[in-house]
């Protein structure tokens, strides 16, 4: 009976599709998170009857077959790049994206990777980097004797030192764009890498046209909805035990064929 095998692949696919979920959810306060949606596609079905065979020596013809599908399977789990919503922090370095694009940072090991999480820190040689301590690109250094960090919402950077009035130009932020963000690679710590589906990134300065603004002293919040997740929790849950019910309907239904005498 392929029953038992069809309703086994809906269990899985909800399981899988519940683990998307209690991602979404655990990452609610994951500074520039973005959520995750699990999609599903049919399997391949096996044809009783096909669509158009003759039935008759007088020529006449199936009008439709008797297909039986075999299931259904995850076929991705697409991410949601929606912009989330922003928060004061009034922090000098947290810096939030309004709008499209991503930072790029210098991992260790020379890679290149992208952020939307703008919360930034100084290392002992006084450098922009991430909590991880990863060298926030361009590279820029804020001297010690520096009394303040202005940013504005082009990404020019500038500080007041000691005894002057006048600011001090660093350098300026800038913002990568890909054709498919959804394509990057999520290598954990809020960070990103290209991949042959995001296409090539796109480097621009913010608030030119097609990238986005900044924000100092503000951070960009995960873009899960609590609502929504566990409305789809309960309906993932619900699609769960509707499909081990069918493996007991079917478990029932070949005791009684066993039973049979």
């Amino acid at each position: 009976m392929q029953a038992l095998r069809i309703a086994a692949t809906g269990m899985a696919a909800q399981e899988t599709n519940v683990e998307v979920i209690s991602n979404n959810i655990a990452n609610m306060r994951t500074t520039g998170f973005k959520k995750y949606r699990a999609e599903f596609q049919d399997l391949l079905y096996q044809s009783l009857r096909r669509e158009g065979t003759s039935t008759s020596t007088a020529g006449t013809m199936v009008p439709t077959g008797v297909q039986v599908g075999m299931g259904v399977q995850t076929a991705a789990t697409s991410r949601i790049m929606s912009q989330g919503s922003v928060s004061i922090t009034e922090k000098e370095l947290d810096v939030a994206i309004r709008g499209e694009g991503f930072f790029e940072i210098e991992l260790p090991d020379g890679r290149t990777a992208y952020t939307r999480d703008g919360t930034f820190e100084r290392d002992a040689e006084g450098r922009i980097v991430t909590v991880d301590g990863f060298v926030v690109q361009p590279e820029m250094t804020i001297p010690d004797e520096a009394r303040s960090v202005t940013i504005n919402n082009e990404g020019t950077v500038e500080i007041i030192l000691e005894d002057d009035a006048n600011p001090v130009e660093l350098g300026r932020l800038t913002l990568t764009r890909f054709v498919n963000k959804g394509g990057l690679l999520p290598i954990g710590e809020n960070l990103f890498v290209e991949t042959a589906a995001s296409g090539n990134p796109q480097v621009g300065n913010a608030a030119d046209e097609g990238f986005g603004s900044l924000l100092q002293g503000y951070l960009e919040e995960s873009n899960v909805d609590a609502v929504t997740e566990i409305s789809d929790l309960i309906a993932a849950q619900r699609a769960y035990e509707m499909n081990s019910r069918v493996i007991s309907a079917a478990d029932e239904m070949m005791a009684s064929v066993s039973n049979l005498r």
